[in-house]
């Protein structure tokens, strides 16, 4: 008696990655299936499995949305409940146009994972390259050259990296602003930087000649409004050993925030141009005379600005004596002008120093490159042409063509200020594709604003680096009456519930100038 033979189990859905399971097709003379069309039928099973992505992790929202009718290309509302429910129903190809895909692919976890990612305040960095071999280059001798416009990779990195500093100096300041607090710590507790390759080696105060009257000052407003000396920035320098090797030098960078209290506002206002070293010639260097008021004058417990920077960096230039040095002063708006101050002087000090001691030491002085946010015009032509040609300062300005502050004094202003020379690097709020084309004059001059057109800026006519990923957290919290109502919208859905201006600024960000007394960080 023979046993049956049982047949196998068949399946009644075989799996789609299997090209022999799927139903006949028409085979060479051998019986076997010809190899390209089962090459063929593998790919396009592959396609349709991949298509439908599996549903992703959305926080939770408790309030129910108002049911909308499918727009077109968007899916129904069963095919929303089988492929991820909301997640499909957020259309990302609305919100990040460059990243637009075919239909079939609008509602990728990659898309997904891009706003998720955006919407984080750790922004995604892009690989380091070695620029050690072309280093000065980068520090602006050549005037940077062949480098803004399409813009360098590593340039921009550099540029972002110097902006997220004068943020840092933001947060230290509304964190701790008072000036009595921070000089009796000497450094100031709350500054942390973004890139813990430097390391800040001292705090740096401006004072103002000028003093609130009481009369004038409202009682709701917290008495650091008024103090005559407040945290303005700091000095840093690089001391991990592999970020060194890999830009070439060793960096000192000098940071400078913008205008934040009254007195410094006062001083804003006093535009008249005064001689820098006391030669009221008519053809002598001249700068505006509320800028050298907050540079020169020291403070009840702390130095000058001046005398701080001048001492910080020949301390730091003895310690690392023998070394290849660069000195970097970056600034936003007063910040960009009180940098041109310091780079004259240092640039000066510097080289009668190396005069000096040139019988023992042949090493020239450092290159000294001066990266300005929406600067304003900060003195004469005098000036701006020592700054270049004697003291040979490589002067970037990174501007908004939006932001009147660049544009400050007016050219009918009946003072002779010009810019100073240099390059420069022009970005629009039009560009981007997270901001309104009509963005007002705040969001034109934040800094955060010039840090996200300039992550997403290419060159001239180009579109929005497709691959920008700084986070626009910052500007949906700061600038939120300038963001494109979409993103505004899909953030909401996604779980990102930005913070209002004030509470933010009590967590130690900057304000955004909308609450009257509270001054705009820039």
């Amino acid at each position: 008696m023979s046993a049956a033979v049982t047949a196998p189990p068949c399946h009644s859905r075989p799996s789609p990655l299997n090209p022999n399971s799927t139903r006949a097709t028409p085979s060479s003379s051998s019986g076997k299936p010809n190899a390209v069309s089962t090459t063929r039928r593998h790919i396009a099973n592959l396609d349709r499995l991949l298509v439908k992505p599996p549903p992703l992790p959305l926080p939770v929202q408790h309030r129910k949305a108002p049911a909308e009718a499918p727009r077109d290309g968007e899916a129904t509302p069963d095919d929303r409940s089988s492929r991820g429910g909301l997640l499909n129903a957020l259309n990302l190809s609305t919100l990040l146009p460059f990243t637009r895909k075919p239909a079939v692919d609008e509602m990728s976890p990659r898309s997904l994972a891009y706003m998720q990612r955006l919407l984080t305040l750790s922004p995604r960095l892009s690989p380091k390259g070695s620029i050690a071999g072309e280093w000065r280059r980068y520090q602006g001798e050549g005037g940077w050259e062949g480098l803004l416009d399409p813009l360098d990779h590593n340039l921009r990195r550099e540029l972002l990296r110097y902006g997220d500093f004068v943020q840092a100096a933001y947060t230290a300041f509304h964190s701790m602003p008072s000036a009595a607090e921070a000089a009796s710590h000497g450094q100031h507790r709350t500054l942390v930087l973004p890139d813990r390759s430097y390391r800040p080696t001292r705090s740096l105060f401006a004072s103002s000649s000028l003093t609130i009257p009481p009369w004038a000052q409202r009682r709701s407003a917290p008495s650091w409004l008024t103090q005559r000396t407040s945290f303005v920035g700091y000095v840093a320098v690089c001391d991990n050993e592999r970020e060194v090797r890999r830009m070439g030098r060793r960096d000192i960078a000098i940071v400078l925030r913008g205008t934040a209290t009254c007195p410094e506002w006062a001083e804003n206002l006093r535009a008249s141009l005064v001689p820098l070293a006391g030669d009221d010639d008519a053809s002598a260097p001249k700068v505006a005379k509320g800028f050298l008021s907050l540079y020169k004058t020291p403070g009840d417990h702390v130095p000058s600005l001046s005398a701080a920077i001048v001492e910080e960096v020949k301390r730091l230039m003895e310690l690392y004596k023998g070394e290849e040095l660069s000195i970097t002063i970056v600034g936003h708006s007063l910040g960009a002008s009180l940098a041109l101050l310091a780079a004259d002087e240092l640039s000066a000090c510097l080289a009668a120093d190396t005069d000096d001691s040139a019988t023992t030491d042949h090493h020239r002085p450092p290159p000294i490159a001066v990266v300005s946010f929406g600067g304003p015009k900060t003195g004469n032509r005098a000036f701006a042409d020592r700054l270049q040609r004697e003291r040979g300062v490589n002067v970037l300005r990174v501007v908004n063509v939006g932001d009147v502050v660049t544009r400050v004094p007016a050219p009918i202003a009946r003072e002779g200020y010009v810019h100073a020379g240099g390059a420069e690097l022009r970005l629009h709020s039009r560009d981007s594709p997270c901001l309104r084309p009509d963005a007002g004059p705040s969001c034109c001059h934040d800094l955060e604003a010039y840090l996200h057109l300039l992550d997403g800026f290419t060159g001239s006519g180009r579109p929005f680096r497709a691959d920008a990923s700084r986070s626009v957290a910052r500007l949906l919290t700061y600038q939120r009456p300038s963001v494109k109502r979409a993103y505004v919208e899909r953030a909401r859905v996604l779980g990102f519930e930005p913070a209002s201006p004030r509470t933010a600024t009590a967590n130690g960000a900057c304000a955004d100038g909308q609450y009257g007394y509270l001054a705009s960080p820039t």
